[in-house]
């Protein structure tokens, strides 16, 4: 795992709680911000973005990490996750994140009293889906 500093922890936590309060949650009202460290320690955050028709939602994991990508970052140091109850990325956002390297640290943060946890993306997504499991073509 990336060996992340306390400060780095801290303005990762910042970052993803002030881009939850950007949230549009109109439905379910669960707001979640997230905000991923770039190898050049820039910061690129992202909100949950809701939708009447719920699978199209966007989750704030998938708007960080496509804003870093439309950015022209493809490698990341580490993502926060910001949320009431510090929830761990849903499925569809652990295979997104794990494109881009499964030794990401993770760290999920409860906005209500603060505390963090910070695991590593392999360890929540144990035998990811990626470009090995693929076939090749000839």
């Amino acid at each position: 795992m990336v060996d992340l500093k306390t400060k780095e922890i801290d303005r990762l936590i910042l970052s993803a709680t002030t881009a939850r309060d950007q949230a549009y949650a109109p439905h379910s009202h669960f707001y979640v911000g997230a905000a991923l460290l770039m190898n050049d320690g820039t910061v690129v955050i992202g909100c949950n973005v809701e939708n009447a028709s719920y699978s199209m939602c966007l989750c704030a994991e998938r708007v960080a990490a496509s804003s870093a990508i439309a950015a022209g970052y493809r490698e990341w140091r580490a993502i926060a996750i910001a949320s009431v109850g510090g929830v761990a990325p849903c499925g569809a956002c652990r295979q997104f994140l794990a494109e881009f390297g499964l030794d990401l640290p993770v760290i999920t943060t409860d906005i209500l009293d603060g505390s963090y946890k910070v695991r590593n993306l392999k360890h929540l997504f144990p035998e990811a889906f990626d470009g090995s499991s693929l076939p090749h073509h000839a």
